[in-house]
């Protein structure tokens, strides 16, 4: 945690970003100038910036990790553009783990082993939010989950017990996460066995204004990953970019 003012005056006076009801939680947490620190690995992608991009917007501490640092550090200069500050950071994927508070990882599956090993002994202790999806890279409309049973309970078993790994974030699309005015058609599924973590985890997705739900254990996971193969089945079949899920029959916050 780090104290700052900058975060504060983001929060409240950015014209790219209105005032939400996460506002009310974020803005409790900077008067006592506490800013939680997130670390988005994979930071350079679609999904990974544009989640960065609303979390700055919302006035977290937000840096972007890469394997690459030069490609992380030109990533996290086009964000501050679009924000007008430099509040984003770029850092390899293991420094920036290791300055966080909340790490998320938004990396394709094919580099979801060596990323979580990489970054195994920096990260103990934390909150993990793991967006990965392991789709099949040979018909990505069809489910391919591994062994371990999903993406979510492969990084618990490789990252500890002494991680609150959180699945969330799989089935928003990238497409309009960086237009910061635009709706997010889509809930966002929040599975877990830290209450506390998922709890987070909500907050963060209240920050980027998208409704989230508590759905349950970490094993509950496979379903929310699989259902990304659906939605890429929705775009492809009715030629759209953004299709989304819907929790019904609950009344929404």
């Amino acid at each position: 945690m780090e104290k700052s003012s900058l975060a504060a005056e983001s929060l409240r006076d950015s014209p790219a970003y209105p005032a939400t009801q996460h506002e009310i939680t974020q803005e409790a947490a900077l008067t006592q100038d506490i800013v939680t620190k997130i670390a988005v690995l994979g930071g350079t992608g679609k999904e990974g910036s544009g989640l960065a991009l609303r979390w700055a917007a919302a006035g977290y501490d937000v840096t972007l990790g890469s394997r690459e640092l030069e490609k992380a550090q030109r990533a996290a200069a086009e964000l501050n553009v679009t924000l007008g500050q430099g509040s984003v950071r770029g850092l390899t994927n293991r420094a920036a783990a290791a300055q966080a508070d909340i790490v998320v990882m938004a990396v394709p599956y094919t580099a979801h082993t060596a990323t979580l090993e990489s970054i195994r002994d920096v990260v103990q202790g934390k909150v993990f939010v793991d967006v990965t999806v392991p789709l099949d890279m040979q018909n990505v409309r069809r489910v391919k989950m591994p062994a371990a049973g999903s993406a979510s309970i492969e990084a618990q078993q490789l990252l500890g017990e002494g991680v609150k790994v959180v699945a969330a974030f799989q089935n928003i699309s990238a497409e309009h996460l960086k237009s910061l005015n635009h709706e997010i058609e889509c809930d966002v599924l929040v599975c877990g066995n830290d209450k506390d973590a998922k709890r987070q985890v909500i907050e963060l997705a209240e920050a980027a204004r998208v409704q989230a739900w508590d759905a349950g254990p970490i094993e509950n996971a496979v379903v929310v990953e699989g259902m990304t193969s659906v939605l890429i089945n929705l775009n492809i079949k009715h030629k759209v970019k953004a299709a989304g899920i819907r929790i019904t029959g609950i009344p929404r916050p």
